[in-house]
């Protein structure tokens, strides 16, 4: 039973919560049941802090890692509020090996929905977005070297367990992304407010057969704060608003990028 917080076990799985650390180790925290649970489906984890409480709760996670030949380290309450980058950690903490792959690797098996993040800074959005893309059966998601790091604990809470789910691409710069992207087939989509297109104009001709949405697609969104450059918007083939009925300002990043990706997902089950 780990018990002692200061322990050299117990703070080299505190320093990943450090994306310096994280970089050197190849490796992250996925802290909670869910996360935890996906991680381990995902053989991405390395070792597991559990406490005993939480393994009897969910114990078909823990007995799971244990048949892959995950390390299982019990631990005390405090052990884990030591690991995890959080006050209320719950039960499981596992060190995961860094599950990002390759731009090549990914375009090279035709994705039909990929979603890019530029300058995205705050890793509650990032996770949410991954988190959308997810649901909406995105093949991807592509990170700006300017963006999060997608490994921030934060982050990979909010994703949850959708991190383990796609495809992800850290670190792409958005002009080669563009043109890889196209070179690949696919037509490129940025989102923003001021963006000339309306969404709704384009699920209306999607509903005809026609229009972007009906082709493979990689949308784009920007920075929270500030949408994007105008040297981002000239990349896409389109710059598109989602359009506000009501007397909301705007959108904010998340619920935007998830309005959109359902408009693509439906577009593509009508061409399938």
């Amino acid at each position: 039973m780990l018990s002692n917080t200061r322990s050299e076990r117990v703070r080299g799985a505190r320093r990943l919560v450090g994306r310096s650390a994280r970089q050197r180790a190849g490796a992250f925290l996925a802290e909670g049941p869910q996360a935890v649970r996906e991680a381990v489906a995902a053989g991405a984890v390395r070792e597991l802090f559990a406490t005993l409480d939480a393994a009897d709760r969910h114990r078909e996670i823990v007995v799971a890692a244990a048949e892959a030949g995950v390390a299982v380290r019990w631990s005390t309450p405090e052990v884990l509020v030591e690991i995890a980058d959080t006050v209320t950690p719950q039960g499981l903490v596992a060190v995961c090996s860094a599950v990002d792959r390759s731009l090549d690797d990914v375009l090279a098996g035709s994705p039909s929905l990929v979603v890019a993040l530029s300058r995205v800074q705050d890793p509650g959005n990032a996770g949410a977005v991954l988190r959308a893309a997810d649901a909406a059966g995105a093949d991807a998601v592509v990170l700006t070297p300017e963006s999060v790091d997608v490994y921030n604990p934060k982050c990979v809470r909010s994703t949850a367990g959708s991190l383990f789910h796609l495809d992800v691409v850290v670190g792409a710069p958005l002009p080669a992304l563009v043109e890889a992207a196209r070179a690949a087939g696919l037509g490129v989509l940025a989102a923003d407010g001021s963006g000339a297109e309306d969404l709704d104009d384009l699920v209306d001709d999607a509903e005809r057969g026609a229009g972007p949405l009906t082709r493979p697609l990689m949308w784009v969104f920007g920075n929270e704060a500030n949408g994007l450059t105008d040297d981002e918007a000239r990349l896409a083939d389109a710059v598109v608003r989602v359009p506000v009925h009501g007397r909301a300002e705007s959108l904010n990043l998340a619920t935007a990028a998830t309005v959109c990706l359902y408009a693509a997902a439906r577009a593509r089950r009508r061409r399938v």
